[in-house]
C-alpha cells in the first residue's frame, strides 16, 4: 500500500498530512499535523519533531513510501530534503520547475509564483471547476484565480491577520493583542473590542471587496474556497465564501504526487 507524507513548509507554520493509498478507491487523509517554522532548526532536530508525530498517533516512520514538498521558505528546503532521506529513506517530490502540475501558468514569470499557490489553484479548480479563486489566510492573505480552463491566471496578495496584528501593536504602544474573536458589535465598546471589530470584519470586508473586484475582471462568477488557520473564522462573516477547506494544501500536494507518479 501507498502512504504518501504531503509536506508544505510556510513562513509561518509547516504542514504536514499522511494519506493512505488503499489497494482500490480514493486516498484519505489519515494523519495531519501543523507545526511552527524554525529557520535555525537543523535537520537532526526536524527529523526528532516528525519521529514524535508519527510516534504520538502509533504510526511508524517505515510505513512512509512516498514524500512530496512544496517550500515558500528557500532555506529550509534542503533541511526537509535531507529529513526525507534521514527519516524515510528517499527522496521527496519537491513542487517546482520540471514538475508536472496539470495547471498551465499564465504568469509573466511563472518562477516568482509560490509553489503553495498553485498548488491550493489546483486543489481548487479539482474540487470546484473553474472559473474558481482560491483564498488562503495565512502569513499572507492571498487570492489566486484559475480560469475555467483550468489555467493559473494570478491574484492579489495582502497581509494576512496574524502579520497585520503583529506590526499594528508593534508600532502603536497603547494597543495590544487580542484574541481573534467575534466581537459584540461591530461598534467596539472597548479598545479591545475595538481591534477585534477592526481585525475580523475588516478582513472580511477586504475578502468581499477583492472578489468582487476579481469576478469582475474574470468576467464571471467564479466560485471562492477558503483554506489557512484562520480560513473558517473569517468566512464565517464574508458573504463571498463557497467553502472552506483547511487541508486545500495538503490535498494540492497530493494531486500533484499523483500525477507525477502515473506519469512517470
Amino acid at each position: 500500500m501507498t502512504t504518501l507524507l504531503a509536506i508544505d513548509i510556510g513562513n509561518t507554520n509547516v504542514s504536514l498530512g499522511v494519506f493512505d493509498y488503499p489497494a482500490s478507491g480514493a486516498a484519505t487523509l489519515s494523519e495531519h499535523w501543523r507545526i511552527g517554522t524554525h529557520r535555525e532548526q537543523t535537520s537532526d532536530e526536524t527529523a526528532l519533531t516528525v519521529r514524535e508525530l508519527f510516534r504520538h498517533v502509533d504510526r511508524d516512520c517505515g510505513e512512509v513510501t512516498d514524500i512530496v514538498i512544496s517550500s515558500v521558505v528557500p532555506p529550509l528546503l534542503p533541511i526537509w530534503e535531507r529529513v526525507s532521506t534521514k527519516l524515510f529513506g528517499r527522496p521527496p517530490l519537491v513542487v517546482g520547475p520540471g514538475i508536472r502540475t496539470g495547471i498551465p501558468v499564465r504568469y509573466d514569470n511563472p518562477r516568482e509564483v509560490g509553489a503553495d499557490r498553485i498548488v491550493n489553484s489546483l486543489a481548487a479548480f479539482e474540487l470546484l471547476g473553474g472559473p474558481v479563486i482560491a483564498v488562503d489566510f495565512g502569513t499572507a492573505t492571498t487570492f489566486d484565480c484559475v480560469s475555467k480552463d483550468g489555467e493559473y491566471l494570478g491574484g492579489a496578495i495582502f497581509p494576512g491577520i496574524h502579520t497585520s496584528m503583529a506590526a499594528l501593536f508593534e508600532r502603536a504602544s497603547m494597543l495590544h493583542q487580542v484574541e481573534l474573536v467575534r466581537p459584540r458589535s461591530v461598534i467596539g465598546k472597548t479598545t479591545t473590542g475595538a481591534l477585534q471589530s477592526g481585525l475580523l470584519y475588516g478582513f472580511a470586508g477586504v475578502v468581499d471587496s477583492m472578489v468582487e473586484r476579481i469576478r469582475g475582471e474574470l468576467g464571471a462568477d467564479a466560485r471562492v474556497v477558503a483554506t489557512g488557520g484562520l480560513a473558517g473564522r473569517v468566512s464565517a462573516e464574508c458573504r463571498v465564501i463557497d467553502r472552506v477547506e483547511p487541508f486545500l494544501t495538503l490535498e494540492g500536494l497530493r494531486l500533484i504526487f499523483e500525477k507525477n507518479r502515473s506519469n512517470s
